[in-house]
């Protein structure tokens, strides 16, 4: 059976966490998108990390973690990522690599880097890890794929000509900056090949055969539904999608195969990066009291640290965002930072052009939607630790069963706390 963990906001949903918690039983987790530009943070007992380009199965010696043909393959990051785990006392995991995974070149990074700063203030608050730049090269077929690293270096060498003189020419007139030297570029790619050679597999045949031997898998997304390049907030999206159904492809599986869709959902609203936040608390003061709160030690990006911005829980957009992944069920994280507030506003509708709408609409008319806000009663105490339902204090039940609710999507998981085992199984009440 096939489980998809993805998120239906902006990201930073607390996949890693239920992802981990739900790998106890699972077989096989594989990321299939995205690259090393966002981070899933998990705590368990040996220790707290933030896992960037690794599955979240790493820390079950039992589970075979595979990075997809969808992922943007950073090989040093991931080598680092590994030895990192290793350091800190985790066994080494099992990990496979796609032969059909694209590779992040070091000029992706560069790209990146260089694009932003020409933007300037029009700049899309990427993280610069070069995933704009490798997606772009990827459907431009520039890209190299993992199997063309055991290819006859001499026509690996013609193709590296071929990209360096197009990339040159962007480095010398659109950048002024130094340009590429194909030598570089093939050392680069031989070294890399030494690097992933232990890992890489025909990963399509082999989720074949476990498939057919009835093997429990789970398919790891990162960031959220409203990042995603044709139902997001485009163009302040990445560069990947990050639906469920793109599962199928980046994982190299069945559609039909996916049986069960886990959306993540956080008990308020945060999000990296620019584009429109119609939940987003604008009072610096009220907004920074929240983000110290929140999350596991804060609402702090676990790629670059940045600050995250943080609101209230957004009906509208979370309702579109479990449509547009085929929602089967609701993991709903980070309830217990809540309980300093005496009410919990949260946002049930958007007023735009005059009109009040429970609809997400496109980005231009997302840009002028103000928030509709309706306020329900806090529950002023610490929740941590309570494992069951009917044990939460009434109002923190209450805020549950609201936005089961208004949301119309089950919710059959409760995270209130950051331990891995801060988890409460939930009967829906829809």
């Amino acid at each position: 059976m096939i489980k998809a963990i993805v998120g239906a906001n902006w990201g930073d949903e607390g996949k890693g966490k239920i992802t981990d918690m739900l790998s106890q039983d699972a077989d096989i987790v594989i990321r299939f998108q995205g690259g090393s530009n966002a981070g899933h943070t998990i705590r368990n007992n040996y220790g707290k990390f933030a896992l960037h380009m690794l599955p979240s199965g790493v820390f079950y010696q039992h589970i075979t973690n595979i990075l997809g043909n969808g992922v943007a393959l950073n090989i040093p990051f991931l080598m680092e990522e590994i030895g990192s785990l290793v350091d800190k006392g985790v066994p080494k995991p099992n990990i496979l690599v796609s032969d059909r995974a694209q590779i992040l070149m070091p000029y992706h990074i560069l790209f990146d880097q260089y694009e932003e700063e020409r933007l300037g203030g029009k700049a899309f608050g990427s993280t610069k890890s070069g995933i704009a730049p490798f997606y772009s090269d990827k459907y431009a077929k520039i890209g190299f794929q993992v199997q063309e690293l055991f290819m006859d270096e001499e026509l690996l060498r013609e193709k590296a000509e071929r990209v360096v003189t197009q990339k040159n020419v962007l480095l010398k007139h659109l950048y002024n900056k130094p340009e590429l030297d194909v030598d570089d570029v093939m050392n680069t790619l031989l070294q890399y090949r030494e690097m992933v050679a232990p890992y890489v597999c025909d990963v399509a045949l082999f989720l074949d055969k476990a498939i057919k031997d009835g093997k429990e898998i789970l398919l790891e997304g990162q960031l959220g539904a409203l990042k995603d390049p044709d139902h997001g907030i485009y163009p302040m999206v990445t560069s990947s999608s990050t639906l469920a159904a793109y599962g199928a492809i980046g994982a190299g599986v069945p559609p039909y195969e996916i049986k069960s869709i886990i959306t993540v959902v956080k008990a308020y609203s945060s999000a990296v990066g620019g584009g429109a936040f119609v939940s987003e608390i604008l009072d610096e003061e009220e907004a920074e009291e929240l983000r110290k709160r929140g999350g596991d030690g804060g609402e702090y990006g676990a790629t670059t640290g940045r600050p995250r911005r943080v609101g209230w829980f957004d009906v509208v957009a979370t309702k579109y965002g479990c449509m547009t992944q085929g929602t089967t069920e609701v993991a709903f994280t980070v309830l217990d930072p809540l309980g300093y507030l005496d009410e919990i506003p949260i946002c049930v509708g958007y007023e735009i052009d005059g009109q009040v709408t429970d609809r997400f609409p496109p980005t231009s008319k997302l840009e002028q939607a103000k928030p509709v806000i309706r306020k329900l009663p806090g529950w002023k105490c610490d929740i941590t630790g309570i494992r069951e339902f009917e044990k939460l204090p009434a109002e923190a039940q209450n805020y549950v069963n609201e936005i089961e609710k208004l949301i119309g999507f089950p919710i059959t998981y409760v995270s209130n706390g950051p331990g891995r085992d801060d988890i409460i199984k939930r009967r829906p009440q829809l």
